[in-house]
């Protein structure tokens, strides 16, 4: 059994050397075909600009993959025909696995020729043998040995990449990760752990040390300022900005919340632009301390849109609000971007007879915005909020709306004693 997963497994090695190989080729080939077109939407690209977006987009859905994955797949299969040589034939021949050869290219990416050589001359025999995480360690010191910068050059030139990311998680929970210079990020490490030390000391404190630090960075990020866990709390453990979350929570976040959810009367999970569901009870919390609403108003029993609030007159302005709320992102396939940070574009084009309504109307991201205006991509209103987007190969893939607004789940209203769908009363 063993050696039939080192079979398979050399197989996929094999087969991941020759997708390099492939890919490579589709670059080659776009870089010699001009695939950009005629456009009204600024200036024409470039042969090479436009034959780049069109590969990377087109690897990106064909994979179902991230165009950032997309670009490093594009990147690393040039690498590794044209500049490791070595390596892909390791690869190719199942010594290494496809992460060892990301060890390499990710240490040579930014080396001299002569630099490369020499640090793959020097890494890839113990790649054989070692693990990723000492192949890591161990090309790392070799890079600082072999490479003709200074360490001080090389880091003037990497800190300019400093950046925040997010990345959902499950369960209500999302990850924040920062990519900053080492000091700054040690002291910043050290002082949420003085924080944690001083709060651990706080009599009633329950807490443990990795929550405290959890919670001094969320509290000192929204608000400012981190204290103990208040006396005469029901829960003493929990964080202490349960107790008022949403202060920090500026009005750029955008929470949709049921209504018979923000009444107590349901436990339907509300919708946090760019994450997805949270839990009712952090949904109505955010609620309570909103400065403004807008309301959308369905139907009880088709859950068709009503109206988008009587509280702004400017028709597109909620319109915007209403797309914003049914897309959550950017509507080319596979793109994440927030449609609070898109450009609202027509599926067909006004000049050719498209009309600005909901049906005709989506977010793109600024970057797949030009995508459509200046390479081959085109899309077209497939009914229900639905998009399909044909590729300059041919290729089609559709693209469904994130949020379809509809009633309430009756067998779960019934089971919690509700008999009707909406409210006698006002508010509702």
């Amino acid at each position: 059994m063993i050696d039939a997963v080192r079979m398979y497994e050399g197989f996929a090695r094999w087969a991941t050397a020759c997708r390099a190989e492939a890919i490579d080729r589709a670059r080659l080939w776009t870089e010699s075909a001009d695939l950009s077109v005629p456009t009204t939407g600024g200036p024409r690209w470039t042969p090479k600009a436009a034959g780049y977006r069109v590969l990377v987009t087109e690897l990106a859905c064909a994979l179902r993959i991230s165009e950032r994955l997309a670009e490093n797949l594009v990147a690393e299969s040039q690498a590794l025909v044209h500049d490791l040589p070595a390596t892909q034939d390791a690869l190719r021949t199942a010594r290494i696995s496809y992460r060892h050869a990301q060890v390499l290219i990710d240490h040579t990416t930014t080396l001299p020729p002569a630099g490369v050589a020499a640090v793959e001359g020097a890494v890839l025999p113990k790649a054989e043998t070692l693990t990723v995480p000492k192949l890591d360690r161990a090309a790392r010191e070799l890079r600082e040995r072999l490479h003709p910068e200074s360490i001080q050059e090389r880091h003037a030139k990497s800190v300019a990449d400093r950046r925040v990311e997010t990345c959902p998680a499950r369960d209500g929970m999302a990850w924040l990760n920062a990519f900053l210079p080492a000091p700054e990020v040690l002291g910043i490490e050290n002082r949420l752990r003085d924080i944690a030390e001083q709060l651990k000391s706080e009599p009633g404190e329950e807490r443990t040390r990795t929550q405290l630090i959890a919670d001094a960075f969320t509290d000192l990020l929204l608000d400012g300022i981190t204290t103990a866990a208040e006396d005469g709390s029901e829960e003493v453990s929990s964080r202490r900005i349960d107790s008022r979350i949403g202060t920090g929570i500026r009005p750029r976040v955008l929470v949709t919340v049921p209504v018979l959810t923000l009444l107590g009367r349901s436990e339907e999970p509300g919708t946090l632009e760019g994450y997805g569901p949270i839990d009712a009870d952090a949904a109505r919390r955010i609620a309570a301390r909103a400065p403004s609403f807008t309301r959308i108003l369905t139907h009880p029993e088709t859950g068709a849109v009503l109206s988008v609030g009587r509280d702004r007159y400017a028709v597109p302005k909620d319109l915007r609000t209403w797309l914003r709320v049914r897309d959550e992102t950017c509507r080319f396939p596979g793109c994440n971007r927030s449609a609070g940070r898109a450009d609202v574009d027509h599926v067909t084009d006004w000049q050719y007879g498209g009309g600005t309504d909901y049906g005709n109307l989506v977010h793109l991201c600024r970057s797949h915005h030009r995508v459509k205006h200046h390479t081959a991509w085109s899309s077209t209103s497939a009914g229900g909020g639905r998009v399909r987007w044909l590729a300059p190969s041919g290729h089609e893939y559709d693209t469904q709306p994130a949020t379809h607004i509809r009633p309430p789940k009756r067998k779960r209203l019934q089971a919690q004693g509700i008999t009707s769908p909406t409210p006698d009363d006002p508010p509702f």
